[in-house]
């Protein structure tokens, strides 16, 4: 089972996008996926029309239930669901200290997953450390802009700190390009210069600028199940295939 975290701390950078269409394109390739939703805004909740729940992760990281007791199922994903009482179980977590480890702890009865997939805050909160120090690897999604590069600063400050913090060995999987424009000569111009001064990967995949990908989750569904021959369908079908590359 691999555990990624979805991580960007600039908002609006496609994260909760990345996140469902890359889990529902590891499940068109016969992979098992449980999407967490670790955002207290609950976007990826509800852009799989997952509305009404009784218990969600805020009572999973309090240790009220656990997660298999949460799980809502949609285009045959596994969502464990968030919405703002999260941001109340955030506080219980760092007012009682210690519990960084909450959301590992939670998914130590979880292993019939090929992939687990979560989608965090955009800050430096208890809920992204949590996240961070139970997944395998990290993705980051970023748009190719120059004021991007100042998040992307704030992202390996992050990790780095957390690393040190406490002694673990982060791993960044790579930088997803998303929102690309590929007639605006910046992107690549951006493409190039974190090659030259990051040592990180940058996917060979790109996700293009779709209006599709806006409108899926008016509907509760990913964009490859929305419309499966748009652009960013077939670019996050791509972005699957190369992850399973480089975990084969």
């Amino acid at each position: 089972m691999l555990i990624y975290s979805i991580i960007n701390q600039k908002g609006g950078t496609g994260k909760t996008t990345t996140a469902i269409n890359l889990g529902a394109a590891l499940n068109r390739r016969a992979k098992k996926v449980l999407l967490i939703d670790l955002d207290p805004q609950g976007n990826l909740s509800y852009s799989l029309g997952i509305n009404e729940f009784q218990n969600s992760m805020a009572e999973v990281l309090l240790g009220e239930c656990k997660i298999s007791q949460i799980l809502h199922s949609n285009e045959g994903l596994d969502i464990a669901p968030s919405d703002n009482s999260l941001a109340d179980a955030e506080l219980s977590l760092a007012v009682s200290g210690g519990q960084e480890r909450a959301l590992k702890t939670a998914l130590a009865d979880i292993s019939d997953y090929d992939y687990v997939l979560i989608d965090c805050p955009p800050s430096l909160s208890t809920l992204t450390v949590n996240a961070l120090l139970t997944s395998h690897k990290v993705i980051i999604p970023m748009q190719m802009e120059v004021l991007s590069i100042q998040g992307l600063d704030q992202i390996m400050n992050t990790i780095n700190k957390v690393s040190t913090t406490f002694s673990v060995d982060l791993s960044i999987e790579g930088v997803l390009p998303v929102m690309v424009d590929q007639r605006r000569k910046l992107s690549q111009e951006v493409r190039d210069y974190i090659l030259e001064n990051y040592d990180l990967r940058i996917f060979d995949s790109m996700i293009r600028t779709n209006v599709k990908a806006s409108e899926a989750p008016s509907f509760g569904r990913s964009v490859i199940n929305y419309k499966p021959t748009s652009n960013s369908a077939v670019d996050y079908m791509r972005f699957g295939d190369e992850i399973l590359e480089l975990n084969a």
